[in-house]
């Protein structure tokens, strides 16, 4: 095997967080301008703003099961590099958007390119780290990458106050060309030629029919799916209901930040407990506190008229994604447990699936949006649920 240079471990954790942290950053730097972007675009109603996050997020499902496989084939810098492509133009198709389905297009297409360096970057990652290594690796990554929700929001409403919203666009262009490039010039090719993988329907659909066949990699995807539905609620709601229903415009990037902070506090909190009480355990007490706390939270905002008091919701959203946060990365790992042979190929129908769900659910559940809280906390409520059963049905004992 040829030695390739390897990038100095800080260098290539700040590169693969840049690269994961795209994805977040094209989703929380927009949500403080939804609302004048869609008035602007002249959107056919309030809800409508909704659709540029749910377009993104399809996209990214599309784009998830084309780059996964297509990485393995190509190696990782190529299909990145298609992927950043997409990205630029996605990107400079909304900064020209005339109307709101121009817009909607250049959100579709940008989110598909995203998906590339979200998802081939820990295929990276993979490649060069094993085991325990790996873990620190990604570890020290994800830290870096939560720093993107907390700060994103608040980068989007200093562009609107000093810019028009087209000008976020343009920095999401350069940004890609600044990781397109440094990636390029700094990164080796982690996958070999000798260990690329023949590319072919067959193939794809075998590992589709394994994981779709399997209960529980069947199960928690679709779990993971329900629970991410929520998160999408909130993202397409969240606009609304703070700068809006409450008129916290001013402060929004604040709650935002607030609340990323919820789920960055049960990433760690996972990461130190999971190796003791493991990952079902820790994932089923986390669901069956965000069902009960989302159940008694719905008949309290019915009692409230759709209007609890700022400080109740924000304790809600607050518990209810540290709960998410030590879901997400423990249903994953639980539903690629037993699809090792086919780990690649199978990461990608199990993650574009669970987008998939994730869009039905929590798009439709985002446009019962009337001016209350009550479709959003009615939406945990009853995805946790699902979530719930979908998990007892995968984990109960066969023959």
């Amino acid at each position: 095997m040829t030695q390739t240079r390897r990038l100095p471990s800080v260098e290539f954790i700040l590169l693969v967080a840049l690269l994961n942290a795209m994805t977040a950053m094209s989703i929380d730097t927009m949500l403080p301008a939804i609302g004048t972007i869609a008035t602007e675009l002249r959107a056919a109603d309030s809800n409508s703003r909704q659709y540029i996050v749910t377009a993104f997020f399809a996209g990214m499902a599309l784009g998830t099961l084309v780059y996964g496989p297509g990485s393995d084939a190509i190696g990782r810098k190529p299909a990145i590099g298609v992927g950043l492509v997409f990205f630029a133009v996605g990107s400079l198709i909304c900064l020209f958007a005339v109307n709101f389905p121009m817009l909607i297009i250049g959100r579709l297409v940008q989110g598909f390119g995203a998906s590339a360096p979200r998802i081939v970057s820990i295929a990276m990652v993979r490649d060069g780290q094993a085991g325990a290594a790996m873990a620190r690796v990604m570890s020290l990554v994800m830290m870096v990458f939560m720093l993107v929700p907390m700060l994103a929001p608040s980068i989007g409403q200093l562009v609107l106050a000093v810019s028009s919203w087209r000008m976020i666009f343009l920095g999401f262009l350069i940004t890609g060309l600044i990781a397109g490039l440094w990636l390029w010039l700094r990164q080796e090719e982690t996958l070999p030629p000798e260990k690329r993988l023949s590319l072919s329907p067959a193939a794809l659909l075998a590992a589709a029919g394994e994981v779709l066949r399997h209960p529980v990699a069947m199960g928690y995807t679709f779990a993971s799916g329900l629970v991410f539905g929520s998160f999408i609620i909130y993202l397409g709601t969240s606009q609304q209901i703070f700068a809006e229903q409450y008129g916290q415009g001013a402060y929004f990037a604040l709650w935002f930040a607030l609340f990323a902070a919820g789920i960055a506090m049960a990433m760690l909190v996972n990461a130190r407990l999971v190796m003791r009480y493991g990952m079902r355990r820790l994932s089923g007490l986390a669901l069956r506190g965000l069902v009960a706390l989302s159940s008694a939270f719905l008949v309290y905002c019915l009692l409230a008229g759709g209007h609890p008091p700022l400080w109740a919701l924000a304790a809600f959203l607050l518990i209810s994604f540290f709960c998410s946060g030590l879901l997400f990365g423990n249903f994953n790992a639980i539903a690629m447990e037993p699809m090792g042979r086919i780990a690649g190929m199978a990461a990608a129908i199990s993650g574009s699936l669970s987008s998939l769900i994730a869009i039905l659910t929590g798009g439709v559940i985002g446009q019962m949006y009337d001016g209350t809280v009550i479709p959003l906390v009615a939406g945990f409520a009853v995805l946790g649920l699902l979530a719930l059963l979908v998990t007892k049905w995968a984990d109960r004992p066969r023959r």
